[in-house]
């Protein structure tokens, strides 16, 4: 009897061993991998879908939940040499009744990306309309997120097509002529002055590069592991001539200050959140749009950096949840007046 109950607990411990040494495994030497399941398990537990549309042999990806309703579709444009899911960690603190949209921008991820390409602001603008036609998110019009160069693109579609939006949110953009220089504009001026023979702070190759720009773009110091270091860059190595390209690309005159050419062509409700310690774009870009736009609503978080929907998800999402809210409360009430 004994051996018995031996011999099962040795196969049960057995059993267990197996996927734990696998995982161990996969730790240390495919770290980039994990991040992948990890980015997989979350979109699955948030009950997010990927798919795709297709236009004129052109793919986007993006991922959604929800159908639209009663509030306002939310399309979310992500930062530079990142992803669709950029988003996750704010999108667990949204109601899961809200017809969401996040999408790769052009060229990354999962959308498609091509040598002859405009990777401009502006090319980036009507890729971005184009997609929303073809999912037809403009049947009703929708709420617009951005996030730096995410959000330079979400100022200039606003401009330029301002009967597709009911609102705009604005998180750190780009895109502005700033009178303050952050650590990174320090950094881009000595990358300068070495015509580009230093390596840019925003596309690291190596663990303690990726460690560089994480406290470049994050107030909040997070302990990431060197294994986590080494997948992350492992994850962004090949894709890496594309995003110089893209970078190259949107610092000429015409994309740099994109969002600040057309910010007074902005007629919808905006919202401009910031974090204080913004060290990539500085925080009076703040006031720069909220003097160019009558009714700006302006949130600045303390203790916070330029990943804000890293850094601070949970009060992001309330944030842009009451503004949202907020405006169609105001809508309503001007409709009822008019009647």
């Amino acid at each position: 009897m004994d051996l018995d109950v031996l011999n099962l607990f040795a196969i049960a411990m057995g059993t267990l061993a197996v996927p734990i040494l696998l995982f161990m495994a996969s730790f240390m030497l495919w770290p980039s991998s994990l991040i992948k399941v990890y980015y997989w398990y979350w979109r699955r537990t948030l009950g997010l879908q990927v798919r795709y549309a297709d236009c004129g042999g052109y793919r986007f990806c993006y991922s959604y939940r929800g159908k639209p309703g009663f509030r306002p579709s939310i399309l979310m444009l992500h930062d530079f040499s990142a992803h669709k899911d950029t988003w996750l960690s704010m999108v667990k603190y949204l109601p899961r009744h809200l017809h969401l949209l996040c999408i790769d921008m052009p060229g990354h991820e999962g959308t498609t990306r091509t040598n002859v390409e405009d990777y401009s602001i502006q090319g980036q603008v009507k890729r971005i309309r184009q997609f929303v036609d073809t999912v037809r998110l403009n049947k009703k019009p929708f709420h617009l997120v951005g996030t730096s160069m995410g959000g330079n693109v979400a100022g200039v579609y606003a401009a330029c097509y301002p009967s597709d939006l009911c609102s705009l949110t604005l998180i750190c953009p780009a895109g502005l002529r700033n009178s303050c220089k952050t650590k990174f504009d320090n950094q881009m001026h000595e990358l300068e002055n070495s015509e580009y023979t230093l390596n840019i702070p925003l596309i690291p190759s190596t663990p303690e590069e990726m460690e560089d720009m994480l406290k470049l773009c994050s107030h909040v110091r997070f302990r990431v592991p060197q294994q986590i270091l080494q997948g992350l860059v492992d994850v962004r190595i090949p894709h890496n001539d594309f995003y110089h390209e893209v970078f190259m690309e949107i610092m000429r005159e015409n994309s740099k200050y994109a969002l600040h050419e057309h910010m007074h062509l902005i007629t919808m409700p905006l919202q401009v959140i910031w974090g204080k310690q913004d060290q990539v774009v500085d925080v009076s870009g703040a006031s720069v749009l909220a003097e160019a736009v009558p009714g700006c609503r302006v949130d600045l978080l303390e203790n916070c950096g330029h990943s804000v929907v890293m850094e601070r998800p949970r009060h992001t999402a309330k944030l842009i949840l009451e503004f949202i809210i907020s405006q169609q409360s105001v809508a309503s009430a001007t409709t009822k007046k008019k009647f």
